[in-house]
Formats: C-alpha cells, sequence, structure tokens
C-alpha cells in the first residue's frame, strides 16, 4: 500500500483553472491586484508559455495555463468566446479596499462595491483577460425571510 496522499494537502476544494494569454503577466496582475502568491510554475518546453501555475489568494488555490489553441483545437480563453458566464468569489475583509486594489491594477470594475440586500458588500470587476471576480464583505446578519422579501421587492423593479 502507497502511502502517496490522493488528495494532497492544500487541494481539498474545488480548485478554478483558468485559461488566458499571457499567463505570466496574469500572474502579476493577479499579484498586485488581489494580493495573490505563486506556488507553482511549470514553462513549456518552448519557454514562452506556461504549461501550469498556481497561485494563492487567502487560503484558496487557483490553478492558470496560457491558451493552447493547437492542442485544444480552439482558443479557451474568456476573450475567444466574448466573455465569461463564471465568476470567481472570494470573502474578504474589506470589499471596497480588494475593488480599488483590483481597479488600480488594470481591472474593469462593472459593480461598485454596495450593502446587498442578503447582509454583504459586495462589488465585481473583470481582469484583463476577460475572468470575472466577485467579492463581499459580509456586514450584518439577514434572515431567510427578510432576504426573500427584499428579493421580491428587487424583481419587481425593472432593471434600467
Amino acid at each position: 500500500m502507497s502511502d502517496v496522499k490522493p488528495i494532497p494537502d492544500g487541494y481539498e476544494g474545488v480548485i478554478p483553472y483558468m485559461v488566458v494569454d499571457n499567463a505570466s503577466d496574469a500572474i502579476d496582475f493577479y499579484k498586485k491586484a488581489f494580493g495573490a502568491e505563486e506556488t507553482d510554475r511549470v514553462p513549456a518546453p518552448d519557454g514562452d508559455k506556461l504549461m501550469h501555475a498556481e497561485i494563492k489568494i487567502g487560503n484558496s488555490c487557483i490553478f492558470l495555463c496560457d491558451d493552447f489553441p493547437e492542442w485544444s483545437g480552439k482558443s479557451r480563453t474568456p476573450k475567444a468566446f466574448g466573455g465569461s458566464p463564471v465568476d470567481i468569489h472570494f470573502y474578504v475583509e474589506d470589499v471596497d479596499k480588494i475593488i480599488n486594489q483590483a481597479r488600480e491594477a488594470g481591472a474593469k470594475v462593472t459593480m461598485e462595491p454596495k450593502d446587498m440586500f442578503w447582509g454583504d458588500r459586495h462589488g465585481r470587476v473583470v481582469d484583463p483577460y476577460g475572468h470575472g471576480w466577485s467579492f463581499s464583505t459580509h456586514v450584518r446578519d439577514v434572515s431567510a425571510e427578510e432576504a426573500q422579501k427584499a428579493a421580491e421587492e428587487m424583481f419587481a423593479k425593472k432593471p434600467a
């Protein structure tokens, strides 16, 4: 019987795997915008692209790599698809600070931080590589009934 752990320490949960144009630059962006720490980098044999890289934001691991359309038959970046329907979400100590930090690093703010009916202060950005990121700071506890009533009121209004 092997002593190798089938799930390595630190990799127990869901791990997003992002495809980006220029993974090395993306890592630098994530460091500036979100305080990411690079934990692994595997260059492709040509030395120009990254086959695999890992960053940590807080306690969460994210994998990323450069786009290799020659191996998958097409580009797989959010830009190639006209955007991504998936956001990566984090709870943070100060949502206003992280949104401003991301803006200063080059992200497009698509939702300024604001207090939401479910009890979080919440905001959203799109990074220069097309990935959406949403951030929340929990500011108050809300009952299920209060949240349901507020949701019904919000949906009763037509978006502008």
